[in-house]
Formats: C-alpha cells, sequence, structure tokens
C-alpha cells in the first residue's frame, strides 16, 4: 500500500465529518485523508487558454514533495490517480471526495466521467437517487436533497431550472460516446471539436465556463491514454481524481505504470488483510485427466461441477443466513464462453434436459456482444436485478461482456471455458465475484468464498499459485462421487431444540385450551374433546408468552433452577396473568380463569427446561495477542551438499530384434529456463503454510545463496547453476528443513468477557437433499453418506434433528445416546457460543458436542487424528479452554457444574465406547502446549 510521505496526518472537521457518515473503510479513510492534504496543497486555480504550458508546475512540485510516488499529472491540468481493488468501494469513495470538495472548497460543479454505457448508469443511480440503496451521499446534511444529475440529454432541461434544490450539480458523461462519436473523416476540424459535437455546442461552453469544474474519472484505465481523451483538457478544470483497480495500460506487448498515483490498495492487500474481499479459490476434480475429453466434453464436465459447487453454496449461504438471522443471499454462476458461437452452444446444453433434468432451463441467460435491441435491454436489467430475491436466474453466460461497473455481491461460482491461466486470473474475470455479500467476512468460508472451476488448466494455476503474487491461495478437489443429477437440488431444514419443539407443539396449546374451556364452563358442562377457537386462541399466546418467559428469566438469573422459587414463580404467573388479560380484553376472562392455565402452563416449560436445556453461560472469548511468528536468521548448513552436475547423456535402445542400445548426447539447453533458479527454489519453499514471503524473502534468498556459494567453492558457475536447477526441489526442502529449527511463535493468549447467566439453546439449520428422508441415527449408511443426510431418533439431545460432518460424529452420538451417565447432550449451533480464536480473533469456534453428566459439563472435539497436531486445532484448543475455565469458575459461585475440555481422536470413537472411557482417553493437554492453562482439575 503506497502511504503519503508527510508524517502528520491531515485532519479537517469535514473530513472527520464525511467519514464517520459514510461509515467508510480504512482505505477509503486513507484516501480521504490524502485527499485533503492534496486540497490543500494544490493552489486550485483555473487554467485560461492564454496560460502557459507550466501554469501547474509549482503544483506538480508541491505535490511532489509529499507524494514522491507522483511524477506527473499526465493531463494538462492537476489530475491524481487513487488505485482501489475491485470490491473495496471506488464509488462510495468518489461520493466523499465530491462531498469533500463541496464542504471544505465550496465547489458546486462537477463533471463524472463513465468508460460504458453500464458504469454510466449505474454511476447517475448511485449519485443522485436517494431511494437507491447505494446512494453514496446517504447522511449528510447538504445532500439530503440529491445533487442534480445533467447530462447531454436533459441539459436544456437543467437551464430551464426543471431540477431540484440542491445547488451541487454534477454531470455524468460516457467517455464511450465520445470516442464512437471520434471517428469522423479525413478534413473534420480539430479534436476538441468533437467534444463539442457530442455534448453540444450550449452544454459544451456552460462546461468550459464554470469557474470550480472538477472532474472525476471512473475506471480511467480504459482512457488513460486515449487521445480522444485530450479534448477533456480544454474544459480546464481545477482538478481531476482517476479512480481504477488496475492503475496501467497496455502499449502492445508492454504494461506501462500510470505515473500520478497518490494511493493504492491493490487485491493482493485486501486478500491479505482478509476483510473486504471474497477469497478466491481454484477448484479441480481430484484425478481428472482433461486429455481424456474432447473440448466438448470437457466444456460439460466443468459445468456440472460449478452447477454442482453452486447448489452446495445457494444450500450454504442460506443455512448461515438463517442461523444469524442474515437477509438470503441468492449466489449465481458465471459461464466465461470463448465466443458467440461457443455462448449459443453451452446455453443450449444447459437448457436442454441432459443438464439437471432441464432444472435450469428458465434459470440461465446469455450476454454476448451479437444481441441487439429488445434482447439485449431485457438481459440487461435481468443482470443489473440478479441480486434482487424474485430474479430466478441461477447461470449468466457471458462473452467478454461483463467487465467494471457490474456491481454484484452474489456472484460466488465462474466457471471459465477454455480461458488460459492467466486469462482465468485476471482482475477483470474474477473481480466480478470478489464482492460480499454482508459488507465484510463473515468467518464462514462458504460465504467468504468465490470458486473457480477449472479443470484442465489446473497445473498451470497451481504453478501461479506458487507466485507470491498470485491470487489463487488454495485449492479445492470436487468430489466425483455423487448421486443422479436430479437429486442433487438441495433444501434447508431448521432443526429446532426440544425445547421450542416441546411448547410450539399444537398439542400444547391444545391441552391449555381445554384447560381453560373446563374453567370458564359452568359446572355440569360437558368439556369438548377438541378446543373451540377462541379459547385456543388464548391458550397459544399462554403458550407462547410462558415458554418466553420462563426461558428469559433463567438467562437473567445465576441459578438455573430459579424458576423453581416460590415467590419467583408466583411473579411470573401474575405477570402471564395480567399480560393475556390485556392482550384479550373482549373475551371477558377473569384471572381465576387464567391461573390453572398458566400454572399448567409454567410447570411443563420448567420441566420441559430441565430435562432438554444444557445450562451454557454466555461470554465472549477473544484473543488479546497477536500472533507473530517467522524465522531467525541463521547461516545454512552446507556439509551434505557435496554434489556435481549430471550427464546430459540420453540412453536410446532400439525397439526391434538385435536392436542396439545407444548414447545420445544433448546439448544443455539453457533456454528451457523459466526464471532464474534461485527464484524457482524460493517458489517451491514459499508453498508452506507457514513460510510467509513478504516477512521472510531476505532469508529465503540469503539461504540460497549460502547454498550457491558452497558450491561455487569447488564448481563452476555453468556446473554451479546446472547443480541447483536439477537439485531445486531437494535444495528447498533442505533448506525448509533448516528453517524449521529457527522458527518462532509468540503464542495467542485469550481472555474471556464478564460472565452472564446461560443462554437460550440456539436453533440450527442445515442442507440436505430435496428427495431424501430423514435417517434415524442408527440407521446403517457408509461414511461418506453421513455428510450429506439429516438424522433424528434422539431421546437425550437438545434438538430434535441433527446434521454431522463425519461418521465419527454419528458414531460418537451413539455412544452418548446409549451412554447412562450422559444425562444430556447437543451439537451446538454455529452462534451457540462467542469463542473467538486465530490471528485478529475473527475465526468463530463452533465446538462439536456440549455433553452433561451428573456432576460436570464437557466441551468435546473429535479431530482426525492426523489433524490433531496442527496450528488450528491447537488456537482452538486454547481458546475453549478459557470458556471452560472461566464458566467452572462463575458456576462454583452460582450453584453450577464445572466444565471441562476434551479432544478426541477419532480413531478411538467405536461403537462400545463409554464416554467416560472416550475422555480418560483423550489427547492431553500437554500434546496440545496448554497443559498449564486449565486450573480447575
Amino acid at each position: 500500500m503506497i502511504k503519503e510521505s508527510y508524517t502528520d496526518k491531515f485532519y479537517t472537521y469535514h473530513s472527520k465529518y464525511i467519514s464517520n457518515i459514510l461509515a467508510l473503510r480504512p482505505p477509503q479513510h486513507e484516501s480521504l485523508e490524502i485527499f485533503a492534504k492534496l486540497c490543500d496543497i494544490l493552489s486550485l486555480k483555473k487554467k485560461s487558454d492564454d496560460d502557459g504550458e507550466d501554469f501547474y508546475n509549482e503544483d506538480l512540485a508541491a505535490v511532489r514533495e509529499h507524494f514522491p510516488t507522483l511524477t506527473s499529472f499526465e493531463r494538462d491540468f492537476p489530475s491524481v490517480c487513487f488505485a482501489l481493488a475491485t470490491g473495496i468501494g471506488k464509488t462510495r469513495l468518489m461520493g466523499a471526495c465530491i462531498a469533500y470538495l463541496h464542504y471544505e472548497k465550496g465547489v458546486r460543479n462537477f463533471f463524472v466521467m463513465a468508460p460504458n454505457l453500464t458504469i454510466y448508469r449505474k454511476l447517475k443511480d448511485d449519485l443522485g437517487n436517494t431511494s437507491n440503496p447505494k446512494y453514496v451521499f446517504r447522511g449528510l446534511d447538504k445532500f439530503v436533497d440529491p445533487p442534480r444529475i445533467i447530462d447531454g440529454d436533459n441539459y436544456e432541461a437543467f437551464r430551464q431550472g426543471q431540477f431540484g434544490v440542491n445547488d451541487v450539480v454534477i454531470n455524468v458523461f460516457n467517455i464511450a460516446k465520445l470516442n464512437s462519436d471520434s471517428k469522423v473523416a479525413k478534413g473534420t476540424p480539430a479534436r476538441i471539436k468533437r467534444l463539442n459535437e457530442v455534448l453540444g455546442e450550449s452544454y459544451f461552453s456552460y462546461l468550459r465556463s464554470l469557474p470550480d469544474l472538477c472532474i472525476f474519472m471512473d475506471e480511467s484505465h480504459h482512457y488513460h491514454a486515449d487521445k480522444s481523451f485530450e479534448v477533456i483538457n480544454d474544459l480546464h478544470p481545477l482538478l481531476g481524481v482517476e479512480l481504477t483497480a488496475t492503475p496501467q495500460i497496455q502499449k502492445g506487448a508492454k504494461k506501462v505504470d500510470f505515473r500520478n498515483v497518490v494511493y493504492e490498495y491493490s487485491l493482493a492487500h485486501a486478500l491479505n488483510d482478509g476483510l473486504y474481499v471474497k477469497v478466491p479459490a481454484v477448484f479441480t476434480r481430484k484425478d481428472f485427466r482433461p486429455e481424456e475429453y474432447t473440448p466438448t466434453q470437457l466444456d460439460r464436465e466443468k459445468l456440472n461441477d460449478g452447477v454442482r459447487i453452486h447448489e452446495e453454496t445457494k444450500s450454504k449461504l442460506e443455512i448461515y443466513a438463517r442461523t444469524f438471522g442474515k437477509r438470503i443471499v441468492k449466489p449465481f454462476v458465471l459461464v466465461v464462453a470463448r465466443d458467440t458461437d461457443h455462448s449459443k452452444e453451452i446455453m443450449e446444453y444447459i437448457k436442454s434436459g441432459d443438464f439437471f433434468g432441464g432444472y435450469y432451463h428458465d434459470k440461465v441467460i446469455e450476454i454476448n456482444s451479437a444481441q441487439r435491441g429488445a434482447e439485449k435491454d431485457e438481459n440487461i436489467e435481468q443482470l443489473l436485478s440478479l441480486e434482487k430475491p424474485d430474479n430466478k436466474i441461477e447461470i449468466v453466460i457471458h462473452v467478454n461482456m461483463l467487465k467494471e461497473g457490474w456491481d454484484v455481491t452474489n456472484l460466488y461460482t465462474i466457471v471459465p471455458l477454455r480461458a488460459s491461466a492467466s486469462e482465468t486470473l485476471t482482475e477483470q474475470t474474477i473481480g466480478r465475484g470478489l464482492r460480499l455479500p454482508y459488507g465484510n467476512r463473515t468467518g464462514d468460508e462458504a460465504v467468504d468464498r468465490l470458486s473457480i472451476v477449472s479443470h484442465d488448466k489446473y497445473e498451470a494455476i497451481v504453478n501461479l499459485a506458487n507466485d507470491p503474487n498470485s491470487l489463487v491461495r488454495k485449492v479445492y478437489y470436487i468430489d466425483p462421487t455423487s448421486s443422479t443429477q436430479e437429486s442433487k437440488q438441495q433444501e434447508t431444514v431448521e432443526m429446532p431444540s426440544v425445547y421450542d419443539s416441546v411448547l410450539n407443539d399444537h398439542s400444547f396449546a391444545e391441552q391449555l385450551a381445554l384447560t381453560l374451556h373446563e374453567t370458564v364452563s359452568p359446572q355440569g358442562v360437558e368439556v369438548p374433546t377438541q378446543p373451540q377457537p377462541q379459547t385456543l386462541e388464548v391458550a397459544k399466546f399462554v403458550a407462547n408468552y410462558t415458554s418466553k418467559s420462563v426461558m428469559d428469566l433463567n438467562r437473567q438469573v445465576k441459578t438455573f433452577d430459579a424458576i423453581k422459587d416460590d415467590d419467583t414463580r408466583a411473579f411470573v404467573k401474575k405477570t402471564i396473568i395480567s399480560e393475556t388479560l390485556r392482550q384479550f380484553p373482549s373475551f371477558g376472562l377473569k384471572p381465576e380463569d387464567l391461573a390453572p392455565v398458566v400454572e399448567n402452563a409454567i410447570s411443563t416449560c420448567v420441566q420441559a427446561l430441565t430435562d432438554s436445556v444444557i445450562p451454557i453461560p454466555q461470554a465472549v472469548v477473544q484473543p488479546f495477542t497477536e500472533v507473530k511468528q517467522g524465522f531467525y536468521s541463521f547461516k545454512l548448513d552446507t556439509k551434505n551438499m557435496n554434489w556435481h552436475p549430471s550427464d546430459d547423456t540420453l540412453l536410446g535402445t532400439e525397439l526391434q530384434e538385435g536392436g542396439q542400445t545407444f548414447e545420445l548426447d544433448i546439448e544443455y539447453m539453457a533456454s528451457a529456463k523459466v526464471d532464474t533458479v534461485e527464484n524457482e527454489i524460493v517458489r517451491h519453499i514459499i508453498v508452506h503454510d507457514n513460510v510467509d514471503y513478504g516477512t521472510s524473502a531476505d532469508l529465503l534468498y540469503s539461504l540460497v545463496n549460502d547454498a550457491k556459494d558452497h558450491f561455487l567453492s569447488y564448481l563452476s558457475e555453468e556446473e554451479t547453476e546446472k547443480v541447483m536447477r536439477d537439485r531445486q526441489k531437494t535444495i528447498a526442502d533442505i533448506i525448509y528443513l533448516q528453517m524449521n529449527q529457527h522458527f518462532y511463535r509468540e503464542e495467542t493468549e485469550y481472555k474471556a468477557s464478564e460472565m452472564r447467566p446461560f443462554s437460550r439453546i440456539e436453533n440450527s439449520f442445515g442442507g440436505k437433499i430435496r428427495t431424501d428422508d430423514i435417517y434415524d441415527l442408527r440407521a446403517t449408511l457408509s461414511a461418506s453418506e453421513v455428510r450429506s443426510k439429516v438424522f433424528n431418533g434422539f431421546k437425550k439431545a437438545c434438538h430434535t434433528l441433527y446434521k454431522f460432518d463425519s461418521d465419527t460424529e454419528r458414531r460418537f452420538a451413539i455412544v452418548l445416546e446409549n451412554d447412562k451417565t450422559v444425562l444430556k447432550w447437543l451439537r451446538p449451533s454455529p452462534k451457540q457460543f462467542n469463542i473467538y480464536y486465530g490471528p485478529g480473533g475473527i475465526s468463530r469456534y463452533e465446538p462439536d458436542f456440549v455433553v452433561e453428566t451428573v456432576d460436570r459439563i464437557y466441551m468435546i472435539e473429535t479431530k482426525a487424528s492426523n489433524e490433531i497436531g496442527s496450528t488450528e486445532v491447537k488456537e482452538k484448543a486454547r481458546a475453549a479452554v478459557v470458556y471452560c475455565n472461566a464458566v467452572t469458575d462463575w458456576n462454583s459461585v452460582n450453584g453450577g457444574k464445572p466444565w471441562r475440555y476434551a479432544l478426541i481422536s477419532h480413531d478411538e470413537v467405536r461403537l462400545n465406547s463409554s464416554f467416560m472411557g472416550l475422555v480418560s482417553n483423550q489427547v492431553s493437554y500437554k500434546q496440545l502446549e496448554i497443559d498449564d492453562m486449565f486450573t480447575n482439575e
């Protein structure tokens, strides 16, 4: 990230006000601070036709003093560039800068340029439509009435005063229109006249006459060096502001960087910060051999796997939304076709019955440059509304049409067909899917991930992934084992707690209604077998209100069974009766009529609470020191690296009777080198998770040079080069092994907030295949099937339904059901615990199980034996132990049970296991490096 060279931050009242009201993200906030500084440095004076080329030299010198990254304005007026990655919010920054110029400098007139029609329409809506949820000035007092948005078509109406009251005027112009109208015949007027012709004489003259015109250029890399753009110079603006994610232009095979960048927050920064964009991840199928498929077959395999990922993502998004009470996001798939003929071929296949049984026939649209008129307009409208829940489109096919300006947050899967690895990984391709639907990352991998399906370019993308500057950091595998396509449609199932299930049961309300009917009926009147509508309505209210009251009471007091206290129970009873009478004033009910009904309801709720709820106190556990790790500097030990270059001679044998064996000398081909051998070795090292290139680069190259110096001590330069290139992987492995001997890590410490009474048992949500049944816990299933199923058949569980991530978890649940020492157990909802771990404390820990016995409550994690020693497992355990310690201390003075954390290896879990036997054989705290943390043994 480019930082300003000045040491004192430049703050003004207005910059702070705008930043707070618009809730700017840190990169936007930093950009606005820099912009405020620039506005203070620049003279902001208008150039006339008589002023020379050196008119702004003093401004340039002043800016360069503070911003050495700017070496030229690149225009005839001061113009600066802010380079922000896709998804960070360039339009909002534009709005903040416009607002700052108006508040601080009194500027009223702005000229905003867009590179294409899509962005042109979007900008007019974002800058001037207060009903648009993305209106960029929302909350600013001087923009309660929107700015007047002017273009060439409505200029005359503006001149006649047919616009609103805000004195801020924003002229929006589509630069593509200028370019298309610039193709004039030989002998036409100078280039400047073309802008005049496009805008109209009066409109152009009006803009040129404005004393305070400031120009904003969105996605400026499209026209940064376009000669037709030079005509803008004649407008003589005070200031130009450029916004782009790619501050460079292509000149033939060469890329030329902008020279007027004052701030950069690249996609690499955004991915490293882990907050503002999705994580792009490349998928392939395990053991896939693309060479065995024709191009059409390969396309179809990738499409099928892309939609399988899409269906899984759709289910995960709904589960997340329902679990945390968020709006449901409807994802879609973007298919990138080679050309229009290829696009039509894909469209026909997706609409056919061969593709998922025709399910997506009316859920796909095609966008390409060959479309015209109504068809194109209709599809564009579909695109612009893809985020709306009522838009049924789930697959979009395009040919080089969807680039900048198409801002959606629900693109989750990209299938690039017949594209190179570099084309797949460009920001133009993946940039459309980087925006997050909830603004920031959630910590849920499925919600925060952009999936790119690329079977045929797997190796090429993996090679790019080894580059420290690559966008791709993870490779996922698709499991090819699946049932028929038609059966893969997903649905989300609510998994309610037993407490909620019992008290929301219709029979509970019916029983209360019959009790009420018996109470209010004259003596001798027979009680009906079915409740009457009026009494049933009252009974439902009593059931729901009592259920909530009993749960809320126990969440506010320190004793789990506080409701059993006579005085407390009498108070709750009185409250429920009073509220019921207030809700039904016309029913003629009396307190004595409701007393037995409410008493019955309280007893049922208390019994359900006692039988089905594990008391889980509320606390937030977070790391309060940041993880620091790296490698101490050292000199490489080369005593076992005494190698010599291999012989380049090939041995051949003729495949015929009496065939001779012969030698073939081939000269060492230096032209085969892809990069320096030093870089190749470093690439092999940085694939390891604990090696961060940014902090370890100096050490890495120092160690490689140690090896090189060793070889040069007895070999020539040519021989050294060959040894290092031939054995690059071995050298990298030796270096990495020695680095680990010099590895350091500052352990994260955790703390728990002040404890509060127990929380309700949160309901869960899970996905399943629509055509699947609900399976009994003990049903005979293969281990691979368990993850996709929903189970019931529990007697001790705190929920009525569960999903399991593995067959180990299912077997463990059976152990809990069978074991007499276990009173209750649950698989917690993702939001049941507020336990956070890892760098920055953004990862939320979800324990596998909570188990209650007579004398203790256990937080349980079942984990594959080969994962137990991982850093992530240890960090989870450390955070969980802090929670268990805090709860134990709190319960010791409030009548509750102590808590204990246990990590159980998956290979220990058998159907004949006992719970206490598994706990006694748990992974030791010493192995987890937290043996000194658990204080309540």
